[in-house]
């Protein structure tokens, strides 16, 4: 059976289960949720830098969830067309199971092995937390290439038009790190800037706001889809979990990358 592989276990997270399960223990220990979200934005770094931020993200759903989660992130090293896979994602804890009638119904070019060739982890760094805290539940994966809002609204469209046909309960979740490579004070500054206009749902401001330089996010156009697909579905609220930089991990604050978690409910 052809699976999507994980070239990023033993590199960016953990291979071997038994200590990526003590790691996850203890961060979803830390975390505070209410079940209720309906997506959310989380980060695609390693682990050791943002993990912590993932697991806060991942708790603002129901752990009982069975229904599917349609996974957006950026492609990052081919940014050319969105595609999808209907393969099953291996983890250190077993594999995610695809949901291929809803992956059917998206109607996007098949990229079947979602870029593992390039050790692309928007997506990758998500299955082992979907299948360690949501062991029932299934996958519907999009690789996002051209980001801009006309292109989250079409996606938003097919994502809809989807989920309407096959009838599945779905959560979303957006795969995003925020600023990239200044000095924590600065960063910190830049991603004041874009979860402001996110928790506002101010899609057209995010993306004023980033295209002027005063905020960035490598998963504007899944932010964005994530949002619209939300509050489609009738989410109208949104949270700010947690936030944190490699800074405080590596104590080196001249360069540093910004992690939000962040929930619309």
């Amino acid at each position: 059976m052809k699976t999507r592989p994980a070239p990023l276990a033993g590199q960016w997270y953990p291979k071997e289960p038994y200590h990526y399960e003590q790691f996850l223990e203890g961060a979803f220990r830390k975390c505070r949720g209410r079940g209720i979200a309906r997506g959310i934005i989380v980060p695609h770094a390693g682990y050791l830098y943002s993990g912590e931020v993932a697991a806060c993200a991942y708790a603002q759903f129901d752990p009982g969830f069975s229904g599917t989660f349609i996974t957006i992130g950026p492609r990052h090293h081919v940014p050319l067309m969105t595609t999808t896979t209907p393969l099953p994602w291996e983890t250190p804890f077993g594999l995610v199971e695809c949901d291929r009638e809803l992956v059917t119904a998206f109607h996007l070019p098949i990229n079947e092995f979602a870029d593992a060739e390039y050790q692309e982890n928007s997506l990758e760094m998500q299955m082992p937390f979907i299948k360690y805290r949501f062991p029932r539940a299934r996958i519907a994966p999009v690789l996002m290439g051209d980001q801009s809002l006309d292109s989250a609204h079409r996606l938003a469209d097919i994502i809809l038009a989807a989920v309407r046909e096959t009838g599945r309960d779905v959560r979303i979740v957006a795969s995003s790190d925020l600023s990239h490579f200044h000095s924590e004070k600065v960063a910190r500054q830049k991603d004041r800037q874009a979860i402001e206009a996110i928790l506002k749902l101010d899609l057209q401001e995010l993306y004023t706001r980033i295209g002027n330089g005063t905020a960035e996010a490598c998963g504007l156009g899944p932010i964005a889809t994530m949002c619209l697909v939300c509050q489609a579905l009738g989410a109208g609220t949104t949270e700010e979990i947690s936030y944190a930089t490699s800074g405080e991990v590596t104590k080196d604050t001249r360069s540093v990358v910004g992690y939000a978690a962040i929930a619309v409910i």
